[in-house]
C-alpha cells in the first residue's frame, strides 16, 4: 500500500471515530481526558472485535479469524494425513 493509501485509510478511520464516538448523539459530555481515553479504548476494542464487516462476509473480525484458523487447521490435518510414512529400505 502506498503512503497515500495509508494516509487515506487513517483519515477515514479518524473520521469514523469522530462521528461514531466523539460527536455522536449519545456521547459525552466529555469531562476529562481520561473519559475520552477510556471511551476510545472501548471503541477500538468494539471496532476490532465485534463490529460486523461487509468485507468479511458480514462477520466480526473475531468470527472471521476463528473460521479462518479452523479452516487452516483442518487443511493442515488433511495434508498431514496424506503424507505416507517413510519406507524402511531394509
Amino acid at each position: 500500500m502506498t503512503y497515500r493509501g495509508v494516509n487515506a485509510l487513517a483519515e477515514a478511520v479518524n473520521a469514523l471515530f469522530k462521528t461514531e464516538l466523539i460527536r455522536g448523539p449519545s456521547q459525552g459530555p466529555w469531562r476529562t481526558i481520561d473519559d475520552v481515553e477510556l471511551a476510545t479504548l472501548g471503541w477500538v476494542h468494539w471496532r476490532n472485535t465485534d463490529r460486523i464487516h461487509g468485507y468479511l462476509d458480514d462477520q466480526s473480525p473475531d468470527q472471521f479469524e476463528t473460521a479462518y484458523t479452523a479452516a487452516k487447521t483442518d487443511q493442515t490435518r488433511t495434508e498431514n494425513q496424506n503424507i505416507l510414512p517413510a519406507q524402511n529400505p531394509g
